[in-house]
């Protein structure tokens, strides 16, 4: 389905990010997991490596580990240029799934928890889309799909998270307008609203309060990471050729 394509993740060391490289390399895709933790990147590329998840064997072993801090223009820049240097070719698919949280209440919240909460999801979300898709036009590409990760707080709220939320906010109206920016390139944009989802991120939350949002999600479960990550395969694959700029809820009813 993504035979030979090149596929940039942000956050590709741990949680959605890493089940979104494992996605796309089970369906022929040469993956290029990125993270501030260059370490757990090369474990996500390991984890490629060491097991058959291509569909075309012969992209088994053609994947790349880079460590990039989606807040520097710069690190953004270098890890674009190396992996054009390594694939002849600048990566057509692009997955922003880095994020972070600073949760408190907002009465609480200092400042600098708040602009690096935005600084990584929202800020970082934009220097990746404008590096990346300056590069596919100057290498004339005619197509390309980029996915962001927001969530369903960014549509909802959560108490204890207004940067977190706000971020999330942003991201989808970012989204929004650089689907329609970018369309004349060939280069869709969407993004996905995870739920609850069983990741590292939400390991800290208090058992009364994953006990209340279970109980508000009519699944009555968390997501596990390869369920949003197949909902980024879709939307990164030709099979959703005719949307950009949609906001998919995967939540199981979370929000309805």
């Amino acid at each position: 389905m993504l035979s030979g394509k090149i596929a940039l993740v942000t956050g590709g060391g741990s949680g959605i990010g890493r089940a979104v490289c494992r996605l796309l390399a089970r369906d022929g895709a040469r993956v290029v997991a990125t993270d501030m933790d260059g370490g757990a990147a090369q474990e996500t590329i390991n984890m490629l490596k060491g097991k058959a998840h291509c569909v075309l064997l012969k992209h088994r072993d053609d994947h790349l580990s880079l460590k990039m801090d989606v807040t520097d223009k710069t690190s953004v820049e270098s890890a674009i240029s190396a992996a054009i240097d390594k694939y002849k070719a600048p990566p057509s698919l692009i997955t922003n799934a880095a994020g972070i949280i600073r949760d408190n209440f907002m009465l609480q919240m200092d400042e600098k928890s708040f602009m690096e909460v935005l600084d990584v999801n929202l800020k970082g979300t934009y220097l990746v889309t404008q590096v990346a898709t300056m590069a596919l036009a100057e290498h004339d590409a005619s197509s390309g799909s980029i996915v962001n990760i927001s969530s369903i707080s960014g549509k909802l709220g959560t108490i204890g998270q207004s940067n977190y939320s706000a971020s999330k906010a942003g991201v989808i109206g970012f989204t929004k307008s650089t689907a329609m920016e970018l369309a004349s390139m060939g280069v869709r944009v969407n993004c996905v609203l995870p739920g609850f989802t069983q990741t590292a991120m939400v390991g800290g939350v208090p058992d009364k309060v994953v006990k209340l949002i279970l109980k508000m999600t009519p699944l009555k479960r968390m997501a596990q990471p390869e369920e949003i990550a197949e909902v980024v395969a879709f939307l990164l694959s030709d099979k959703s050729s005719f949307m950009t700029g949609a906001s998919v809820e995967v939540t199981g009813g979370l929000g309805m």
